[in-house]
């Protein structure tokens, strides 16, 4: 007697790919991640931390077959290293840096303002020593002429959502996130937006690593820059590159 075999889902055949991505991009990319699984496939496994702590990572020799940076510089780190798989670098999304402050305040900072209103209390960002978020806000605060002001009274997080978790706790009266982060949390309320001209370009490139050996893996980057994908974390407020 033959016996039919039984086809196996798609999900149960695949392996679920390693994406290690920016800590900004927790709502979207778990949003993209569940549409990629609704059609079928293995849900990615995703890790989410400062694009520095991630990129220090794979460097050392971490497994991983994504990597979404908050910015171009550590994704040029993995680059140097010869750990992108050739051709498959792109930039996936973009963003705005916004101060903001608990949700029951109403200050109104102008650029005239910015540094004398934030120099009334702790300012909560990301570390601007190797975080994207608060090297971006260091570079907005110099550019407006505000960083000396604003420089004593910094509150430096490990990433940006552990600096919106001190303004949303109240541990910080103002904070420099990305937009998104402040869309993300209905406690805290945006009291600026900072002009794209004060800052480097805030861009998130996704590349897949050379170590991957996962098909997975490069199907699901391919997802995340379709159509479809961009307009998962459209969704969330993130613009194109």
């Amino acid at each position: 007697m033959v016996l039919a075999l039984l086809a196996l889902p798609v999900a149960a055949q695949e392996r679920a790919p390693l994406v290690l991505a920016a800590a900004s991009l927790q709502e979207s990319m778990n949003a993209a991640a569940d549409a990629w699984a609704r059609a079928g496939h293995a849900r990615p496994v995703i890790s989410f931390a400062a694009s520095s702590a991630l990129a220090r990572q794979l460097i050392a020799g971490a497994p991983a077959d994504l990597f979404v940076s908050a910015d171009e510089e550590w994704m040029d780190a993995l680059a140097a290293k010869g750990l992108l798989a050739r051709g498959t670098r792109v930039d996936l999304v973009g963003n705005r840096l916004v101060v903001i402050e608990p949700a029951h305040a109403r200050t109104r900072i102008t650029l005239r303002t910015l540094g004398a209103v934030l120099a009334q209390g702790a300012v909560a960002m990301a570390d601007p020593a190797a975080v994207p978020a608060g090297k971006y806000g260091q570079a907005a605060l110099e550019k407006l002429g505000a960083w000396s002001a604003v420089a004593p009274h910094i509150v430096r997080a490990e990433n940006v959502r552990a600096a919106l978790a001190l303004v949303e706790r109240g541990a910080a009266p103002f904070g420099i996130v990305y937009e998104t982060d402040a869309r993300a949390s209905p406690k805290v309320r945006i009291a600026g937006i900072f002009p794209a001209s004060s800052h480097p370009p805030i861009r998130y490139p996704i590349a897949r690593l050379v170590n991957s050996r996962n098909p997975a893996a490069e199907a699901f980057r391919h997802f995340l820059i379709s159509t479809q994908g961009r307009a998962t974390f459209a969704r969330f407020g993130f613009l194109r590159p």
